[in-house]
């Protein structure tokens, strides 16, 4: 997706807006992965698991032109880049919390079921 540069490009629904900014699983894991703080792309590809580093290359690029993260490049050999979340990106937090808790407790009807 392309940087939203208007507010009447973004779907008229709250809820379709959200989705379009998070709504795959690796922007999820992503958010998951740099809400303790500050994370290279290495320890980022290494943490989410199954995902190619173009895949995931694209996912940042998409949230930082969304304003979710910041990446930060530093000059030196070789280059270290290093991604964190804005404001706007951590005020997710209540969502990924909220599927947290609804993920354990899914497992565990599953567990009884």
């Amino acid at each position: 997706m392309t940087k939203q540069t208007e507010k009447n490009q973004w779907p008229a629904c709250p809820v379709e807006t959200t989705l379009t900014l998070i709504g795959n699983k690796w922007k999820v894991l992503i958010l998951r992965d740099l809400m303790p703080g500050t994370k290279r792309f290495g320890e980022l590809k290494k943490s989410i698991g199954n995902v190619s580093q173009k895949v995931l290359t694209a996912q940042l690029r998409d949230m930082e032109n969304n304003g979710l993260l910041t990446r930060t490049v530093y000059a030196e050999v070789p280059p270290r880049v290093e991604y964190s979340l804005t404001d706007l990106g951590k005020s997710l937090k209540p969502i990924l919390d909220a599927m947290l808790q609804w993920g354990e407790e899914f497992k565990a009807h599953q567990a009884v079921g």
